[in-house]
């Protein structure tokens, strides 16, 4: 296995980022998952927009985009596999042991490992805590993570995939690392970005080529919806067929079988869409 660690590429035993990294300890650091088919990686233009925007967000200098292109580009042709998860990780790099960054620059890490094409339908769960869509971290990609190990852990103990959050007015808001989708009155719907929730990439592509609406909703709409599907890279568009207690069906539903086929036919037509 071979690592982009900071302009060049290194078996994996030899990959070493200091235990002083600011994204090791405060988690300050940003990062991208994308899918990679045969050596592509789908959507890249659009997540190298989105690590620049995160990276903003959290303070950090804007990353040289070509050089992550490489990167990407490097890893994909060291690592040949059928469906891998690339993952781009940016930190605030070697710092003092506290909140202030240091002066040594950022550190820039590229890595993919093979993954399966997920299951058609899944389980998820609603869970006590929030999103707080006016916090400093709202709609960043960021590695301060802890909150969605702590939710996901909550659904895989109750035969789930996925936990939803709501954000602090109780609004249907996203899961710990999806977007939501729900079909009211034979419509399709997903909370807009002033929820609080992250602007998936899939999110994005679902909603125009699938026409969905923005539209703020409240958590419990979770327990009448006709449909609900979740969004994300490695999800793609995955019907949810129990939420909680509640079973809605076997299989997806036709809203969410329809927005399936689009999108393996959109993104099969373009690799990189704008």
């Amino acid at each position: 296995m071979k690592i982009w660690l900071d302009g060049e590429l290194w078996d994996a035993e030899a990959a070493r980022v200091s235990v002083f990294d600011h994204g090791l300890t405060v988690g300050d650091g940003v990062f991208e998952t994308i899918k990679a088919e045969r050596g592509g990686a789908f959507a890249l233009t659009r997540h190298l927009e989105r690590l620049a925007t995160s990276a903003r967000g959290l303070g950090l200098p804007t990353p040289d985009l070509d050089e992550v292109r490489r990167g990407c580009a490097a890893v994909l042709d060291a690592n040949p596999m059928a469906l891998g998860r690339l993952r781009i990780t940016y930190t605030g790099g070697l710092s003092p042991l506290g909140s202030d960054r240091g002066e040594a620059g950022p550190t820039l890490v590229i890595a993919v490992s093979a993954t399966s094409r997920r299951p058609d339908t899944t389980a998820a769960v609603t869970v006590p805590w929030t999103r707080n869509e006016r916090g400093a971290l709202a709609g960043l990609k960021t590695t301060s993570y802890g909150e969605n190990v702590v939710a996901l852990a909550r659904a895989r103990e109750q035969g789930a995939s996925e936990a939803l959050f709501a954000n602090t007015v109780g609004a249907l808001c996203e899961g710990t690392g999806s977007n939501v989708f729900v079909v009211l009155d034979g419509e399709l719907h997903t909370p807009p970005l002033a929820s609080g929730c992250l602007a998936g990439i899939t999110r994005a592509l679902t909603v125009a080529w699938a026409g969905a609406k923005e539209t703020d909703l409240p958590l419990d709409v979770l327990e009448g919806a006709e449909e609900i599907f979740l969004t994300s890279t490695l999800r793609d568009v995955q019907a949810v067929t129990r939420i909680d207690g509640r079973q809605l069906a076997d299989g997806p539903g036709p809203v969410t079988a329809e927005a399936m086929r689009i999108f393996d036919r959109e993104s099969a037509a373009d690799s990189d869409p704008r």
